[in-house]
């Protein structure tokens, strides 16, 4: 298989020290602030992201060590496949959370509702659009009943 290269755009920082002390979804940290550090060379692709209220962040699980292809997830007792999970030991360490945006001063993006770990290298920012990016009936399968 062809090997894949990516480079990161920039750094998220977070008062989020260690695996230990992250939460296990952006979605139970809404109140956590922190920072993206834009690389330089992309402060012209922010053009117009103010307007947006939330963005998607992709990031590259840096700290994160193995793949666990089954994994017993903390809303439930059972094992899970891993692309059945959210868990950061995937086969490609990539990560992604819809965060809310509050300001972009030059090249820092001031967010809210951190989950990464401070110094997570960050790999692509795109606008979370709700009429693009929520589907009416969507399934959730064994989470069903948990969340």
């Amino acid at each position: 298989m062809k090997e894949i290269r990516y480079q990161s755009i920039g750094i998220i920082h977070s008062d989020i020290k260690s695996l230990d002390n992250a939460p296990i979804q952006a979605v139970y940290s809404s109140d956590r602030k922190g920072w993206i550090e834009l690389h330089p060379a992309y402060k012209e692709g922010l053009m117009d992201i103010e307007g947006f209220s939330h963005i998607i962040l992709i990031y590259h699980f840096h700290l994160c060590r193995g793949v666990a292809l089954r994994y017993k997830p903390f809303l439930d007792d059972r094992p899970h496949g891993v692309f059945a999970i959210r868990s950061p030991l995937r086969p490609n360490p990539v990560g992604l959370s819809v965060v809310k945006l509050d300001s972009v001063i030059d090249s820092i993006i001031h967010i809210s509702g951190v989950d990464m770990i401070d110094g997570t290298p960050l790999l692509d920012i795109k606008p979370f659009i709700p009429q693009f990016d929520n589907r009416d009936g969507a399934k959730i399968g064994w989470l069903k009943d948990k969340i």
